[in-house]
């Protein structure tokens, strides 16, 4: 199912998720942008155990989906970060700093118990709409 109006966003450039959500949703001058993972967005499958691997896919899925909304990176205000382990910290910050422009969003992190489909990390977002 493919939902696109003004105020709903399903991404035909991500996988194709039966789930009963949006892969973003407009309130007056914000995008809410739902939680993403590593998802190869041709099989649905995380595409690797490699944190870094998984986060460079992570934040390739949700530069597609920026686009997607006619904003970039740049338009971010808020970010949650999910993860499942706090060993990959560094990591994250690694590859967060390269993928977000500077001055970056503001940010929580959270470990969690376990995300889907095994993913280590999860994203959701908070963006300025153009």
């Amino acid at each position: 199912m493919s939902i696109d109006s003004p105020r709903h966003h399903f991404s035909d450039r991500l996988f194709a998720s039966d789930a009963p959500f949006s892969h973003a949703r407009r309130a007056g001058d914000l995008w809410f942008i739902s939680g993403l993972i590593g998802q190869d967005p041709e099989t649905g499958a995380v595409v690797s155990d490699d944190p870094a691997e998984q986060l460079v896919r992570l934040f390739a899925n949700l530069r597609l989906l920026l686009e997607d909304l006619g904003v970039g990176p740049a338009a971010l205000v808020k970010v949650t970060v999910c993860l499942v382990d706090y060993a990959d910290f560094g990591v994250l910050n690694r590859v967060y700093a390269e993928a977000l422009p500077a001055p970056f969003p503001a940010r929580v992190t959270l470990q969690v118990p376990g995300l889907p489909l095994g993913a280590r990390f999860q994203i959701d977002a908070v963006a300025e709409a153009a």
